[in-house]
This record gives structure tokens, sequence and C-alpha cells, in this order.
């Protein structure tokens, strides 16, 4: 039987988190036995990360840049499967997704997209953030968080970014959109699946740090400023 997804998950010291991304990955194929394969990108890890990845069953590479494009690109290259799929690890699928995914897709009306994301917590300040970043969002609107697309469509726009420290996610959500609408494809909300993601960020950082520092806000989203992406992102502890 042939590999019809391809689930790519970046992974740097993950272990108190990826087993739920993983279980949930594992639900969502159960429609799918044998199609569907997992791929860890390890990048410096020094944990259980893998030993738990590899007990799920998944495949894992390694890839140490400092570069969540590089990361996600490195497990694009060994995938398998006809339809890729991003997740970061600190957050879940639901068991529908891969079948809305497969629907979507299997039409020929969408080139892919991005899914509803939905915050395990709720605050002001966390609310307030995501205010202040509506404006960017009703600019140039897509969506993200969990990424999918034919492997053909994800090599025609050349993957992530490897030019970008940070903000990989909204650039190539940005340039997908871009190619579906000149191929008469338009880039799609997934329907029937969305992702719960982990507020760690906010759990590190506290609640309101971005609306008090827009300007870091702007510096990880331009996607160039190593530093920036060093302190929010590669050097966090874990």
């Amino acid at each position: 039987m042939s590999t019809k997804f391809s689930v790519i998950i970046p992974a740097r010291n993950e272990e108190r988190v990826i087993g739920r991304c993983l279980e949930s990955i594992r639900l969502a194929a159960e429609a799918y036995r044998g199609e569907v394969e997992t791929i860890v990108v390890l990048n410096r890890c020094s944990d259980r990360t893998e030993e738990i990845a590899r007990g799920f069953g998944a495949v894992t590479i390694r890839e140490d840049a400092r570069s969540l494009a590089r990361i996600r690109n490195a497990g694009a290259r060994c995938a398998a499967g006809s339809m890729l799929v991003t997740i970061d690890a600190d957050s879940t699928m639901t068991p529908r997704t891969l079948a809305a995914i497969d629907r979507a897709l299997s039409t020929g009306r969408t080139v892919g997209g991005g899914t509803l994301v939905f915050p395990e917590r709720l605050s002001a300040g966390i609310v307030a953030t995501f205010l202040v970043m509506l404006p960017v969002v009703l600019l140039n609107p897509v969506t993200g968080g969990l990424f999918w697309c034919r492997r053909e469509d994800f090599a025609a726009i050349g993957g992530f970014n490897e030019d970008l420290v940070s903000g990989e996610d909204y650039d190539f959500a940005l340039r997908l959109k871009t190619y579906g609408k000149s191929v008469g494809r338009p880039f799609s909300t997934l329907r029937g699946g969305h992702i719960v993601t982990s507020c760690r960020k906010f759990d590190e950082f506290g609640d309101w740090h971005l609306v008090r520092n827009p300007l870091l806000l702007w510096r990880l989203a331009t996607g160039g400023d190593g530093r920036a992406a060093d302190a929010y992102y590669y050097d966090v502890e874990r």
C-alpha cells in the first residue's frame, strides 16, 4: 500500500508534549492504515524525544540548523507521501483532520492551506495579542498552524523559505496562496479539522509580552533577525 500522508514534525527537546501530538496523529490515521507516515525532525535534542517518537513508529531524522524552514524542509525531502502535512510538536490535530485533508485535496479545487488554531487556554493577554495581530491577518488573510498540500505543489513553491529564521510559516502560507491563485486552485482553510496548540510562549514570557513588545513581534514576523529568533525560538530552554 502506498503512502498517502507524510506528517512532518519539527522537534527540539519535546519529550513533555510530543506524545500528545503523536497520539493525535495516530487517531487521525486509523482510517488510513498503512498510508500515513510520521516524520519527526530532531533538532539538537538531548532528551527522550527520539525514543518517544520511535515508540509511536515515527521516522526520525536530524537537522540541527537554527532554522525552522530548514527543519521542515528536511522532513519534506525524505517524505514518501503524496500529501504533505506539517504540525508542531506542541499541537494536536482532531481525529478527522487527515480525512478532511484527503477530502479537500481529492476535489482538485484547492492547492491546500492551513487550519483553524485554538489555544489550549485563554487570558486577557492572549486575546489582546490576537487582536494586535488581527490587522495583519485581515490584510493578507491566510490560516496556518497546520499546513497541508500535495507534494508537487510544495515543490512548485520551493517549500519553506530557508532565508528566513522566523516567520517561515506565514511566508509559506502567502506563497502557497499566490501560487494557488495562479493555477486556479485557491488556498483554503480546512473544514472538518482544527488543531489545539500550547500556550508555552505565553507561559515562558508572560501573557502580555507581545502586546508590550510590538517591536519584537515585528522582528519575528519579518524573519531576518537572528538574535530575536534565537532568543524566542532556538535558545529557549526545554
